[in-house]
């Protein structure tokens, strides 16, 4: 019998070409760069794949379902455990990181946390939340993907920085690398602005399917939105956040949301020439991208949750007060929020003024928040070994594996 992994599948459509005109008008370039960029350029054309059948290696077939049964149990088992509320949120915090450093767009977990509290901080932490903003509008209109939820989650992403965009199919020729005078010599050129609504409404169409496997359906339906580029920005995070949609469809994960763009960021090379591969016609490398990813977003997700769940109980054994006092609320908040200030606190949990400062005050004591230096309003404070652990995982999510 034939070895399944040399088993070419039947061919997945590729996309196909089409040339437009490009004009720089009276843009100031150079006479290089005028000739470079004037004239026909080619934009992709997607194929329709609502209906598109698909045959796989057998071996990948059976790996995709045990990442898709290994989600189950991952989801299962959290939602059994007492963390589950906050760590469903350190979860999702994480997944919005980790799918922004694939745009090169890093924050640290302080910075994230800062920006929680709606304290000034840098671009990139801004960027993060509103990514935060987006996952959430993700998971809640999982119910129905269609083109108002798409253009919701977009709109959740870009309403605070680009307003004009935010929500909307992009009306103008995007491309990806190359020269910002225009398409020519670009590294992909999806297609022509005018052929987005009709691209989209077919993946609509192939996302309400129910006869594809769903690990395979999610990697699919990702790399078509890739392909489509239906934004003028904010793509790679709205194509992102539609996985996380899709697999609560289709039942994958239904309590906690697990950091697979954690397992597509330690090799981001691979990952985008996985796309490169959807769009020639091989849909291998994006479901195999996937399937990796899960199991490693599973493992490492597991295992930051536990590491969290220790520290946690290392802060509740530091401190003595009341069964009824807010500190241990506060304690089991700290995972998802581990920059706090008096008015978190008091907006957070329903106390006054006074008795947010005394659980304060109380974690300071135990070593579990420290003050940072040179900071005379707004004072916060911080859970250090919180903030190092997720830095870590970020800055583990990064290495590329063997």
């Amino acid at each position: 019998m034939a070895d399944d992994r040399l088993r070419v599948p039947a061919a997945w459509p590729a996309i196909g070409e089409e040339s437009y005109p490009w004009s720089l008008g009276d843009a100031a370039t150079s006479r290089t760069q005028r000739r470079k960029h004037t004239g026909d350029y080619r934009a992709a054309t997607v194929p329709v794949i609502a209906r598109q059948s698909l045959e796989l290696p057998a071996e990948l077939l059976v790996e995709a379902e045990e990442a898709a049964s290994t989600l189950a149990r991952f989801d299962a088992h959290r939602a059994l455990g007492t963390e589950a509320g906050p760590m469903s949120a350190v979860l999702l915090r994480t997944e919005s990181a980790a799918s922004s450093q694939i745009e090169n767009l890093t924050v640290g977990a302080r910075q994230l946390a800062l920006a929680g509290l709606g304290e000034h901080t840098n671009r990139n932490a801004r960027i993060v939340t509103a990514n935060v903003r987006t996952m959430e509008a993700a998971l809640a209109l999982s119910h129905e993907i269609d083109e108002s939820s798409v253009l919701a989650m977009h709109h959740a992403l870009l309403s605070g920085s680009d307003p004009g965009n935010a929500g909307r199919w992009r009306d103008q020729q995007v491309w990806i690398g190359g020269s910002a005078l225009g398409p020519h010599g670009a590294m992909f050129v999806p297609p022509h602005h005018t052929r987005v609504p009709a691209a989209m409404a077919d993946l609509f169409d192939f996302v309400a399917r129910t006869d594809v496997p769903g690990l395979v359906h999610v990697a699919l339906a990702h790399a078509q939105f890739e392909t489509i580029h239906p934004f003028t920005d904010g793509n790679g995070r709205t194509g992102r956040a539609l996985v996380h949609a899709m697999l609560h469809r289709r039942g994958l994960i239904r309590h906690v949301t697990v950091p697979l763009s954690a397992g597509l960021l330690v090799d981001t090379s691979a990952y985008f020439e996985a796309l490169t591969s959807y769009r020639a016609g091989d849909p291998v490398p994006i479901i195999r991208q996937f399937v990796d990813a899960t199991f490693f977003a599973v493992d490492s997700g597991a295992r930051l949750v536990a590491r969290l769940c220790e520290i946690r109980d290392d802060y509740r054994s530091a401190v003595t007060a009341r069964s009824d006092s807010v500190v241990w609320p506060l304690i089991d908040r700290l995972a998802a929020q581990p920059v706090v200030g008096n008015a978190y606190v008091r907006a957070t949990f329903g106390v006054t003024d006074v008795a947010a400062q005394r659980a304060i005050d109380r974690l300071v004591g135990a070593g579990v928040l420290r003050a940072p230096k040179a900071r005379a309003r707004n004072r916060i404070w911080v859970a250090e070994e919180i903030v190092r652990v997720l830095d870590e995982f970020a800055e583990g999510a990064r290495r590329v594996r063997g």
